[in-house]
């Protein structure tokens, strides 16, 4: 069985508000895709890598690459209309090569900070029950609102926990997956794991981390310099 890492750099990151799109700003000399990939290529149980990538951007994917020696990357795919269609279009492009118990973790480019451990237990819990989805505990309380300003209930945070990724499943699961999502018109999915709750799955959790952020905002980018410069991150090169 084979695992495989894809990638979802499809994204034009407006909400950072820059010219370019958030998963190729340069961070210390390095694209933030770059951080990303190094993970993976690194771990020893990731046997390739695939990336939906946003238009335009493939060409300069591949010269990065290229120059910081990610040799498991296998393809780069048109990033599509929204997530969930970038999403299948890595899928399918996987299922094209991959055997049906093969395994997809599929991980946020702007998430630079996935360490070997999450990636690890993911394939792990995978391989055990079917599907993983990378996720912390809910330390926060949580409000409900109806107009965005108020409120007047709240919601346990024992009973929730907060997702990350990777999210992975067989490349057979996510195949069908994403087949009967469009038989039934759904197309607009906020990720795998919503997904896989909306077509009746039961989901397994694996471990996530507070330091595995998503970088969507120029002080998410804060914090990843920060801890890239923090000593108790060894593991980053």
């Amino acid at each position: 069985m084979k695992n495989i890492a894809l990638i979802i750099a499809g994204g034009s990151g407006q909400r950072m508000h820059q010219d370019i799109p958030k998963q190729f700003l340069n961070v210390y000399d390095k694209p933030v895709i770059i951080y990303t990939l190094e993970a993976f290529q690194r771990h020893p149980c990731i046997d390739g890598i695939v990336v939906v990538c946003v238009e335009g951007w493939n060409e300069i994917l591949e010269a990065y690459c290229r120059q910081s020696g990610i040799t498991k990357l296998e393809s780069i795919v048109p990033g599509g209309a929204n997530g969930q269609e970038s999403i299948r279009k890595g899928i399918y492009d996987i299922a094209s090569r991959h055997q049906k118990e093969d395994l997809i973790l599929i991980h946020d480019a702007i998430r630079p900070l996935v360490s070997e451990e999450i990636i690890s237990d993911c394939i792990r819990v995978a391989g055990r029950y079917g599907n993983a989805i990378s996720v912390v505990n809910c330390t926060s309380a949580m409000l409900c609102t109806e107009d965005g300003e108020t409120s007047t209930c709240q919601i346990a945070r024992d009973n929730l926990k907060i997702t990350q990724t990777p999210q992975c499943a067989s490349v057979g699961t996510l195949t069908s997956l994403h087949e009967e999502a469009l038989r039934q018109g759904i197309t607009n999915s906020v990720a795998t794991c919503t997904l896989l709750i909306e077509l009746g799955y039961e989901l397994h959790f694996s471990l996530g981390s507070e330091k595995n952020i998503k970088l969507t905002s120029v002080e998410d980018l804060e914090i990843f310099e920060a801890l890239l410069n923090s000593q108790k991150a060894e593991w980053i090169k």
